[in-house]
């Protein structure tokens, strides 16, 4: 039985221990010691040295008594900024939102308080269960670099879940989007602005009308495209000889996604060169798309375990990225789970008390179904 009380604890616990991205250090050394006085061990791996943060990717193994492959289940352990010196309120709505300075940080550790709180209820009812793989990532918000550097031979999991979704408890990702992430430069002639500026080209000014023939924003019903940095220029008084310009897009379809990057480079360089200078584009691949259909082992047996506790299965899609994207590239079959988490990324971020516990049920009901066919 789901320990409400216990479980709200340990999120706060969660939640008011700092983990901005590369900065997940606490938060590990709180998570290895919740294990160990478990018995288990969470294996640390060299995510943090690649990445230069103060943490790796934690894989903690949990045996059981019924046969198979064991579950996957993944959370990440940073949040966005702000994210330090969090303290978290617990309203007599049954809403527990931070005090409005920071964010609350329900993305992602909601999910790894209902991890925890699941191998309680476990442990104490004696509930038959498959071996359970739990995985818990650094930098996710960072482009999802401790999942990319973490080596997934290490599992044995034919199939699992990621718990980091807006959206109802019984909401299952079936669809997101690959994404990719576009550097566009330009390069001018730097002169002085108030004697010759006539001998100048204003990189500024060129990106700037190159951009101006570019689309932002929701491109189609697939796909979207942002341009989220600019940056340029050395001082008011010279002419800025060169542009920068970081942006994204983003589609559900890869064909959508190469065509339109393709056509932004394409646009860009010749309105730049056209003006008298020089372009430069950069794409990087982030991560894949992912297609589940919906009688997936890996979704169907989410949607009977929603059924079983009285949940209303969702099959959704998504704009978002997660680790499920990375995770369903490297061969393992991976849907995104919703958990109530609200506004995430806002200061105004929240969760509910209520969809915590129906988060743990839901992945009790889960384990089980699985367990089901090794029984």
């Amino acid at each position: 039985m789901v320990n409400r009380q216990r479980l709200v604890s340990r999120f706060i616990k969660l939640v008011e221990t700092g983990s901005v991205s590369g900065q997940e250090g606490k938060l590990r050394d709180l998570l290895k010691a919740d294990f160990y006085r478990r018995g288990l061990d969470a294996e640390e791996d060299n995510a943090g040295e690649i990445l230069k943060g103060q943490s790796g990717n934690l894989l903690v193994r949990i045996p059981g008594a019924l046969s198979g492959p064991p579950l996957l289940f993944a959370a990440h352990m940073d949040t966005v900024e702000p994210g330090n010196d969090i303290r978290a309120i617990v309203g007599d709505d049954g809403f527990i939102k931070s005090k409005g300075d920071t964010v609350l940080g329900s993305d992602d550790k909601a999910a790894i308080a209902v991890l925890l709180e699941v191998l309680d209820v476990i442990e104490e009812d004696g509930i038959a269960h498959p071996s359970l793989e739990f995985l818990f990532t650094v930098s996710e918000e960072q482009g999802l670099l401790g999942a990319k550097a973490f080596d997934f031979s290490k599992l044995k999991a034919e199939f699992g879940y990621v718990l980091d979704a807006e959206g109802d408890p019984g909401t299952v990702i079936v669809q997101s989007p690959c994404q990719n992430e576009i550097e566009y430069m330009a390069y001018g002639k730097a002169a002085h602005a108030g004697i010759n500026p006539q001998d100048g080209v204003n990189a500024i000014q060129i990106a700037a009308l190159a951009m101006s023939l570019m689309p932002c924003g929701r491109i189609d019903e697939e796909t979207t495209c942002n341009f989220g940095i600019i940056k340029g220029g050395k001082a008011r008084n010279i002419v800025a000889d060169f542009c920068q310009i970081k942006g994204e897009i983003r589609s559900l379809s890869r064909e959508k996604l190469n065509k339109l990057s393709a056509e932004l480079e394409e646009t860009f360089k010749t309105e730049v060169e056209k003006h008298g200078g020089r372009a430069e584009v950069t794409v990087k691949f982030l991560y894949p798309e992912i297609k589940l259909d919906s009688e997936e082992k890996v979704v169907k047996l989410a949607v009977k375990a929603a059924e079983a506790v009285g949940l209303k299965p969702q099959l959704a899609k998504t704009g978002g990225g997660s680790d499920a994207s990375i995770i369903n590239g490297r061969g393992i079959r991976c849907a995104n789970l919703g958990i109530g988490m609200r506004a995430v990324h806002t200061c105004g971020e929240y969760i509910s008390v209520n969809d915590l516990v129906d988060d743990v049920r839901l992945i009790l009901a889960l384990i089980q179904e699985a367990g089901k066919d090794h029984s």
